[in-house]
């Protein structure tokens, strides 16, 4: 059997549209997330591989579960990432609940409601966010909003890569009844252009989206830990101007990323702006306990 890693894609942490063990950072942090990153990414790589028949990605996936979990050595981001892991004290829940949401992705190809979308994203985006708060040991109280935001980035994906996703894997996150209620159909998606039909479900999922990235905006304040709250503002604010766009945008022939000039302004605008929060915050904080 050919290694997990050789079937990567070639896409790494610096590809994603939102920062991964960044310099924002603390360095002790980085490489334990780098292991999960590198984990994560190698098997939904396999899931989304274009040539691999299902069950040998099934397989793949089987194995880097096993492989986590201690039973063999043969693959490498499974190894280090047990690893890391173990040396921490941290279990492997969060990687696991990823590998059912890949296996959803080789199994279900179509989505008949906002809710099993939702569900989808309960273990192929919640998990992410609860690693990375677990890490930084954050309380669990951080989780729903977390959850939110993450479910936000991963529909966010889901409306920006809808063409790719159709053309490539005919796999569809738009949800059939939003589709149905648009008047929309599925094949629409391999056209270079949205129907005006296709363009009102995919506007309108955008705003649904929207309403979730705002319940997410209450994570960064939640956070203790300064340099991760400054990066999930930034990852907060590349989220609301991506969905910004797919409101008004077509994502079958217009640009729904930000540019990386975009990306450079939008993290200086955040960090600025989560920084001068918290300083006003301990401020009014210190005030308060002068005259209690």
């Amino acid at each position: 059997m050919t290694s997990a890693s050789d079937l990567r894609s070639g896409k790494t942490h610096r590809d994603e549209n939102f920062p991964v063990a960044s310099w924002i950072i603390h360095p002790r942090h980085r490489a334990l997330i780098l292991a999960f990153y590198n984990f994560v990414r190698t098997a939904d790589d396999i899931a989304d591989h274009a040539e691999l028949p299902a069950e040998e990605k099934l397989r793949y996936l089987d194995l880097l579960e096993a492989e986590l979990l201690g039973k063999g050595d043969t693959q490498g981001e499974a190894v280090r990432l047990r690893s890391a892991l173990g040396e921490r004290g941290l279990p492997p829940r969060h990687a696991l609940d990823l590998l059912i949401a890949f296996r959803m992705d080789v199994t279900k190809l179509r989505y008949e409601n906002w809710d099993e979308v939702i569900h989808y994203c309960r273990y192929s985006a919640m998990p992410v966010g609860r690693f990375v708060l677990d890490v930084h040991g954050e309380g669990t109280s951080t989780w729903p909003a977390s959850d939110a935001l993450c479910a936000g980035l991963q529909v966010n994906n889901h409306l920006q890569d809808c063409g790719k996703d159709y053309r490539d894997l005919n796999r569809v996150y738009l949800p059939r009844d939003a589709l149905a209620a648009s008047g929309a159909a599925v094949e629409e998606l391999g056209a270079p252009k949205s129907s005006p039909q296709m363009l009102q479900c995919l506007h309108a999922l955008a705003v649904k989206t929207e309403a979730l990235l705002n319940q997410g905006r209450a994570l960064a304040p939640q956070v203790r830990d300064v340099r991760l709250g400054l990066e999930v503002s930034v990852i907060q604010t590349f989220a609301d101007k991506i969905v910004a766009m797919l409101k008004v945008r077509d994502p079958l022939s217009e640009r729904v990323h930000l540019s990386p000039l975009e990306l450079l302004a939008h993290t200086i605008g955040a960090m600025t702006g989560e920084a001068v929060r918290r300083a006003v915050g301990r401020g009014a904080q210190s005030k308060t306990t002068a005259g209690a």
